[in-house]
């Protein structure tokens, strides 16, 4: 292979993954952005809201004291070790993770030797079976995780809040909660009464459980405890509003989802077409393929269709991929 290629291959894969980087950290601010004004109450285009009571201005502190103590803990924690967590797996799992990474490297890197990759491009194949694969892995069993969160948290908020009104403590009434719910929802809930019981506080243990599972209704959730706590209003009530938000939002996702199908149907056609069009064309007519896959030309082409088709695949889900 000669060093022209290798230089293209190298800058490709470097623009591929500063575009990448740029979009992951711009959708990272703007969910930060969005979240801290769901928590907060402030709009989220930043319009200055008059005639602020003490609640308010009580809410914000504690969604400061949140970020703060989100931050704290970030810095004490990898990222690796929080992505676990959020996973649903415990942070001292890196062993078993960089395990099955080793597993995913060994047989990737072997079947890419066994169809024929050879040079810059199994090295590239190798270093995606490695950091890769097994990222992606982990950050689909996180939404995953969030998703079936959600379906079942306004039903466990709604069981709370029944039992509150029948008198029963706030803790033993996450403690009924974890054992009538299972999933996501029960194994926080029961990381929170476990924390009370050793003696962590219920504010500090809800701040906990949101930094496990970062999502605004679970942020609204923690601040609604602490609210609860240090003013002594109403939790019942709190629930209450906060399980007909998240039923709500649920419902506005649901219906983006529908409004949007068209266009994520059409997005995957055209993401798709050129692979068919290709196979089609290599079944036809071999000897005119093969050309792409056999000379330098062609591989260098080949290359550059890809890595323009995953650009182009990208944009297209950050087009039709709306945020509610």
């Amino acid at each position: 292979m000669s060093p022209l290629v290798v230089f293209l291959s190298v800058c490709l894969l470097l623009v591929f993954s500063g575009l990448v980087f740029f979009v992951v950290k711009t959708e990272k601010e703007k969910k930060k952005s969005r979240r801290l004004a769901v928590i907060t109450g402030q709009k989220v285009f930043g319009e200055k809201q008059s005639n602020a009571n003490q609640t308010d201005r009580k809410r914000a502190e504690i969604a400061k004291k949140l970020k703060d103590e989100k931050e704290l803990s970030g810095q004490k924690k990898n990222v690796l070790g929080e992505r676990l967590e959020f996973a649903g797996f415990q942070s001292t799992d890196k062993g078993k993770f960089w395990t099955w990474s080793l597993i995913s490297w060994v047989i990737g890197t072997c079947v890419s030797w066994l169809l024929g990759a050879g040079g810059i491009v199994l090295i590239l194949l190798s270093i995606t079976f490695l950091f890769g694969l097994p990222r992606y892995v982990l950050r689909f069993l996180t939404n995953r995780r969030r998703k079936k969160f959600l379906e079942e948290f306004a039903d466990a908020l709604e069981s709370m809040m029944r039992l509150l009104k029948a008198g029963m403590p706030v803790g033993e009434a996450i403690a009924m909660v974890s054992r009538e719910f299972g999933g996501p929802v029960g194994e926080e809930m029961s990381i929170i009464y476990n924390e009370q019981k050793i003696g962590v506080p219920m504010g500090e243990a809800v701040a906990n459980a949101a930094r496990r599972m970062p999502l605004p209704e679970m942020q609204m959730f923690a601040t609604g405890i602490i609210i609860q706590q240090q003013t002594g209003a109403s939790l019942s009530e709190i629930l209450q509003n906060l399980a007909t938000v998240i039923r709500g939002r649920f419902r506005l996702k649901r219906k983006v989802d529908a409004l949007s199908a068209e266009a994520k149907a059409s997005a995957g056609i055209i993401g798709a077409l050129p692979i068919f069009v290709a196979v089609g064309l290599y079944f036809i007519n071999t000897d005119y393929m093969i050309l792409l896959f056999t000379t330098q030309t062609g591989k260098m082409l080949v290359a550059g269709s890809i890595f323009w088709m995953c650009v182009g695949v990208l944009i297209m889900k950050q087009m039709i991929n709306f945020k509610v």
